[in-house]
């Protein structure tokens, strides 16, 4: 006799638990010349040739600055509690100083409010990459200028948006900007120089820092980074995959945390970067004080683990995404958010940016199936409540993204949306994962 199949227990999360999703500016906006907005960085990196895949740019996107209304209701159909968006500080302005471009407020205004009308709480994040192009004319974030331009911006927003938006995020995920626009030069703007690279790691922490107090000495509302965290694990049992796996996490992880909540840089990653070495000649008295701010939240986005050799490279060692850099791995989330609150304290955490990519298709029916996305999402989710269990402050947890959208250098071959946008037309369809995720939040759980 077959022994029945024994039912899961289901998995509910706290009341008022922050169920979100997840957008940036430069990848759905579009209208990247129309009512004042100035050039940025993005727009400058995807219109030179060889850049992007297919010379994909950000020009029209999921031409959300046209089409915010539908979107909007789209959010209130999924039941979302909590929208995480990006501000185009070159909508605001667009040279990236001086007074504010009135139209670009005005749209974010219109955002906010018809936010606010659906029920649905804003957090607004003041950098996602796309910097205004005159500002890296004169520097970039190379330029410690920038930071002090950063927190002007900030209180400009504070001051014009602060009513209407009770969080927000100041630079997104700086370790992709250093890594990414830096190191590899596959992202804005481009270069590949290390020494410059973690110059602008401490310009970029310090503009975080400019801009909390900014926030304090402005008004109310809550404030914290938005750091891509990433577990750090040796690929083999050997002593050197340990040690190797403890630097690589220096620059992984810790010198952003470390920077950011207690004050410090972590030393191994300044003795490994060397004493001449312009970040570490690029910290002046104060700065560190400045970085550590005290902040209200930390948001934390989490997309896979690093398996690091006895070399100091890294390993393939689970199933990867669409996205090659992509290892599938829920643990991994549990273990990041365990260990910044056992390393930290409890600070109260968001997790503002989980998904994966997938060759979404749509079918004659009009549906699309994307059941990797919903599995995917299930056992992070998992991963989240049992972090929850175990004592991590996590308040909510937004699906990267709302929408299909411009995918930095890989254009539009990569879909994370739980909405699907047939692009050609500009078209919504809400995927399986959209009509899943409808029912968790409903149902407040798994």
């Amino acid at each position: 006799m077959s022994m029945p199949t024994p039912r899961r227990t289901p998995l509910r999360f706290p009341a008022g638990f922050g169920w979100g999703a997840s957008t940036s500016a430069y990848q759905i906006e579009g209208a990247t010349k129309e009512d004042g907005r100035g050039e940025s960085v993005w727009d400058t990196f995807s219109r030179t040739p060889g850049r992007t895949r297919n010379g994909d740019t950000g020009d029209v996107a999921a031409d959300h600055y046209h089409r915010y209304r539908e979107d909007l209701d789209l959010m209130r159909d999924l039941g979302l509690r909590s929208y995480r968006f990006s501000i185009a500080w070159p909508r605001i302005q667009p040279d990236g100083t001086g007074a504010p471009n009135q139209r670009g407020l005005d749209f974010y205004r219109r955002l906010l409010d018809g936010l606010h009308e659906r029920g649905i709480t804003p957090m607004a994040t003041l950098f996602h990459w796309d910097l205004p192009q005159a500002l890296q004319d004169a520097g970039g974030w190379e330029s410690r200028d920038t930071a002090y331009r950063f927190a002007e911006y900030a209180e400009t927003l504070f001051r014009a948006l602060g009513d209407r938006v009770p969080t927000w995020l100041t630079i997104n995920e700086p370790k992709t900007v250093v890594q990414n626009g830096y190191l590899s030069g596959h992202h804005a703007p481009g270069r590949q120089d290390r020494e410059a690279a973690y110059l602008v790691a401490h310009h970029l922490q310090l503009a975080h820092g400019l801009a909390v107090r900014a926030l304090r000495a402005t008004g109310p509302g809550r404030i914290g980074p938005a750091l891509n965290l990433h577990p750090c694990y040796p690929a083999d049992d050997s002593p050197e995959a340990a040690a190797a796996a403890r630097l690589y996490d220096g620059y992984e992880n810790r010198l952003y945390l470390d920077s950011a909540l207690t004050g410090r840089y972590p030393q191994d990653v300044l003795a490994d970067l060397g004493p001449e070495s312009r970040m570490v000649r690029g910290i002046a008295d104060g700065d560190l004080e400045v970085i550590s701010a005290p902040i209200d939240i930390l948001a934390v986005q989490y997309y896979t683990p690093i398996y690091v050799t006895a070399q100091g490279g890294t390993a393939r060692r689970r199933p990867v995404s669409q996205a090659e850099w992509q290892q599938i791995y829920p643990e991994g989330l549990y273990d990041i958010l365990t260990r910044v609150t056992r390393d930290y304290g409890p600070v109260p955490i968001m997790v503002t940016e989980n998904g994966l990519p997938a060759a979404d298709t749509l079918g004659s029916d009009d549906t699309v199936d994307d059941a990797a996305r919903v599995a995917f999402l299930r056992d992070h989710l998992t991963a989240a409540h049992r972090a929850l269990t175990d004592g991590v402050p996590l308040e909510s947890f937004h699906v990267w993204s709302l929408l299909d959208n411009f995918e930095w250098d890989e254009g539009y071959d990569q879909r994370w949306g739980l909405v699907y946008v047939d692009y050609p037309t500009q078209r919504r369809i809400p995927k399986r994962s959209a009509h899943w995720y409808r029912t968790v939040i409903a149902d407040n759980g798994l």
